[in-house]
C-alpha cells in the first residue's frame, strides 16, 4: 500500500529520488489519490495585477527574522553545514534564516500533533496527506493562506503552480497548503534479484504468478535467503504486496489506509465496499497462503524491525515492494556497490490503471499562531523555485553531498548519505534534479505507466473521520490484530480468519463508518 508510515524505509534514498516518481515515503497511510497535474498557471497567477508584483518588491524585510521549520525525518549529519550555506542565501535575498527541528522516523506520528496541540513556537511545517494535512487543517492548526498573501509573498511558486495543485489542496473550499510541485505516479513494483531468477531458469517476474514461481524457487533453493520481506512491525496494517495485488490488480482505491473501504476507480457512483469481504481479497488470500505454506517469507515477518533493503543488501532478502523511484534509485546503489549482483524491476500489474499523487502528496504550511508568516512564505518560494537555494535544500553542498551534471541531473558521492531522509520533498519542483545513474528500465516503466494514469471522479475527495473517530481507531486495532496475521498466511483456516476478521470488524463499528464515508462520497460527486 502507500504506506507512508514505512517511508523510513525509503528516506535514505529519497532525496536522491526526488525527481522522479516519489515517497515517502508511501499513507506510504493518507488519501494520496489524485490527478496528474497539467503545467497550467493558477488563476491567481494569472490575474496577478502590476500593483500586487509592485507591492511582492517593496515587502519590508528590513528586520532579520529566524524562520523555525518542523521537518519529519532524522536530522541529517551535514545539517549544520547545509542549512549555514542555505541561510547566507535567504539572508542575502529576503533577510531571514531556517532553524529547522526534525521529529525522527521512529516517533514522528506521536510527536508531530502534539506541537500543535502545545502551540509550540515555529513558523513552518512540513505536511501531507500521509503527514497530518487534513487533520490539522481542520483542528485551526495551520493558517489560512489567500490569493492576496501568495501572490504578494510567493510570486515565484504563483507562476509556476498548475491550478489544479493548489485545487486539490484546499479543505473545505480554503488554501492551507503551499503544496510540492511535482506529479508523481504512486504504483509499486516490486525489486527481485534478477541474477537468482536466472540462475533458475525462470521466466521473466511481471505477473504474481511468475512471482510467485520465483519466491518458491528461492524458498526451495536458496537457504538463509528470505523471497520476500516487509517491515510489518511499524503499526502498517496491510500486507505489503496488498497495494500492488490487491488494489492495483483490481482497479480498486482504499479511500483512507486506516480502514478497508474501497472503490472501483471506474465506478461514477462511488459505491463504497469493505475490501475485505470482496472475491478478490478471497482469492489474494489463497495466494499469499500457499506463499506462506511454501516458506516464501519468514513465519516472524510481522515482527520483523529490520530495514528490508539493508537485508536486501547483505544478500538475506530476494525481493521487497515499494515505490517506483525507490526500487530504481535502490538498483542503481546496488549496481554500484556490488557489481556482480544483478537486481531487476518487475511490474507485476502493467496493464492495470495508473494513479496519480494528488498535490498535497509533500508540502508546507505555515503554523496557524506564526508572527512570521509573511517572510516564511517568502522563503519557501526561494526553497521551491530559486535554482541556487533549491539545490541546496534538496541536495546538499554541490561536490560534498553531490556532483552536479549540467542544470538537471546529479551523481552521488560518498557524502550524499550525509545530507537524506527528511522531508525537504516539501519543496519538489521542476528545478529538481535526476540522478544520471538513475536506471533505464525504471525510466521506461515510468513513462509507460504515466500513458496509463487514470482520472476519476473522486481523486480529489479527502475523508473526514471526525463523525467516527473512535469506530475507525476501532477498526485499524482490528486490522493489525487479525488482517495483518491472516494475510502472512499465519492462520491455519483462512475461510473462518477472513469471517472472523469481517466479524470484529462490524463489532468494532465499520458499518457505521461505511455509512459516514459513502455520505460523504455522495455529497461530493453531488457538488461536482
Amino acid at each position: 500500500m502507500r504506506n507512508k508510515k514505512s517511508v523510513m524505509m525509503l528516506a535514505a534514498t529519497f532525496a536522491l529520488s526526488a525527481t522522479v516518481l516519489g515517497a515517502c515515503g508511501s499513507n506510504n497511510n493518507g488519501n494520496n489519490n489524485g490527478t496528474n497535474a497539467e503545467a497550467t498557471p493558477s488563476p491567481a497567477a494569472e490575474s496577478q495585477s502590476p500593483a500586487a508584483s509592485a507591492d511582492a518588491g517593496a515587502v519590508d524585510t528590513s528586520e532579520e527574522l529566524k524562520i523555525k521549520m518542523l521537518m519529519v525525518g532524522g536530522k541529517p549529519v551535514d545539517y549544520d553545514a547545509v542549512f549555514a550555506e542555505i541561510n547566507k542565501k535567504l539572508k542575502e535575498k529576503v533577510n531571514a534564516t531556517i532553524d529547522a527541528e526534525f521529529l525522527d522516523w521512529a516517533d514522528w506520528t506521536q510527536k508531530y500533533p502534539l506541537k500543535f496541540a502545545a502551540n509550540e513556537d515555529f513558523d513552518i511545517a512540513y505536511t501531507a496527506n500521509w503527514a497530518f494535512y487534513n487533520d490539522q487543517a481542520l483542528k485551526g492548526g495551520f493558517m489560512e493562506l489567500t490569493d492576496d498573501m501568495l501572490n504578494k509573498f510567493m510570486p515565484q511558486t504563483m507562476k509556476a503552480m498548475p491550478a489544479v495543485a493548489w485545487e486539490q489542496s484546499k479543505v473545505n473550499g480554503k488554501q492551507f497548503l503551499v503544496p510540492n510541485n511535482n506529479p508523481e505516479v504512486t504504483d509499486k513494483a516490486v525489486l527481485i534479484r534478477e541474477d537468482l531468477r536466472k540462475k533458475y531458469n525462470l521466466e521473466p517476474v511481471n505477473s504474481p504468478e511468475t512471482y510467485a514461481a520465483y519466491l518458491k524457487a528461492i524458498a526451495a533453493n536458496e537457504k538463509g535467503i528470505n523471497g520476500f520481506n516487509a517491515k510489518g512491525a511499524d503499526g502498517w496494517k496491510w500486507h505489503e504486496l496488498d497495494q500492488i495485488l490487491l488494489e492495483q490488480a483490481n482497479d480498486f482505491n482504499l479511500v483512507d489506509y486506516s480502514m478497508p473501504l474501497a472503490y472501483k476507480l471506474d465506478d461514477a457512483t462511488g459505491k463504497v465496499f469493505n475490501i475485505y469481504d470482496t472475491p478478490e481479497f478471497k482469492s489474494l488470500l489463497t495466494y499469499y497462503k500457499d506463499l506462506a505454506d511454501n516458506g516464501a517469507w519468514s513465519k516472524n515477518i510481522v515482527s520483523n524491525k529490520n530495514d528490508v533493503w539493508q537485508d536486501m543488501k547483505a544478500g538475506k532478502t530476494a525481493s521487497y515492494a515499494q515505490n517506483l523511484g525507490t526500487v530504481a534509485m535502490n538498483l542503481a546503489e546496488l549496481k554500484r556497490e556490488q557489481p556482480d549482483v544483478e537486481l531487476a524491476i518487475a511490474d507485476l500489474t502493467p496493464n492495470s490503471k495508473k494513479i496519480a499523487a494528488i498535490s498535497t502528496q509533500n508540502g508546507f504550511a505555515i503554523h496557524a499562531t506564526s508572527k512570521k508568516a509573511d517572510r516564511s512564505l517568502m522563503v519557501l518560494d526561494l526553497l521551491q523555485n530559486d535554482k541556487e537555494i533549491h539545490d541546496l535544500f534538496m541536495y546538499g553542498i554541490a561536490g560534498t553531498n553531490y556532483e552536479a551534471v549540467g542544470d538537471d541531473k546529479f551523481n552521488a558521492l560518498p557524502g550524499t548519505p550525509n545530507y537524506t531522509g527528511f522531508s525537504n520533498w516539501g519543496s519538489n519542483s521542476p528545478l529538481n534534479r535526476k540522478d544520471a545513474s538513475y536506471p533505464a528500465e525504471a525510466d521506461a516503466i515510468g513513462t509507460a505507466w504515466e500513458q496509463k494514469v487514470y482520472h476519476f471522479k473522486l481523486e480529489t475527495f479527502v475523508f473526514n473521520d471526525a463523525n467516527v473517530k473512535n469506530e475507525v481507531a476501532n477498526v485499524g486495532n482490528v486490522m493489525l490484530r487479525y488482517a495483518i496475521p491472516l494475510e502472512y498466511g499465519l492462520i491455519k483456516d483462512i475461510d473462518k480468519g477472513q469471517a472472523d476478521l469481517i466479524a470484529q470488524l462490524k463489532a468494532a463499528g465499520i458499518d457505521k463508518v461505511q455509512a459516514e464515508l459513502q455520505s460523504q462520497i455522495d455529497a461530493f460527486l453531488a457538488n461536482q
